[in-house]
């Protein structure tokens, strides 16, 4: 139940490569530095996420996901403090692994992340020629963060 990723900013045009997009609403219920529980629904489903502290790199933490009912998920957004993050998550599959793109709007709008999801912190990825800086382990560019420190407030 370990999460390892690496989160990258955008630098040029990508969607030429996206095989799949969907429209993400995600708030938090619990938004502590040491742990984190959200919910999120991405088009039609829901889900519920408890996200630990992140290691001294930023790319491990504890997650524990389960889907819940839709109905349900927007009875839960009601607790969520501090709004909700918009965007759009575009999945794009380079030489064999999966990049997540977010594309954020709202007060976020202008930002665009790509994540990647690893084995194990020295997985080896070829990077896409869009993929920018790294900026995994900087909290500015956590979800929860970009609620009350949002990106057009930088």
């Amino acid at each position: 139940m370990l999460e390892i990723e690496r989160k990258f900013l955008v630098k040029s045009d990508f969607k030429s490569q996206v095989s799949q997009k969907f429209d993400i609403i995600q708030a938090y219920i619990c938004n502590d530095p040491n742990k984190t529980v959200r919910i999120r629904i991405k088009s039609e489903q829901a889900f519920i996420t408890i996200k630990g502290k992140s290691n001294k790199s930023g790319t491990t933490r504890f997650e524990w996901e389960k889907e819940i009912p839709l109905n349900e998920a927007y009875d839960l957004l009601k607790l969520c403090d501090n709004g909700y993050i918009e965007k759009i998550r575009h999945i794009i599959i380079y030489k064999g692994k999966k990049f997540e793109v977010d594309e954020f709007f709202g007060v976020n709008k202008g930002l665009i992340l790509a994540e990647i999801e690893l084995n194990n912190e020295n997985d080896h990825f070829d990077r896409p020629e869009w993929l920018g800086e790294e900026v995994t382990g900087d909290i500015r560019y956590y979800n929860s963060n970009l609620l009350t420190n949002p990106y057009s407030q930088w």
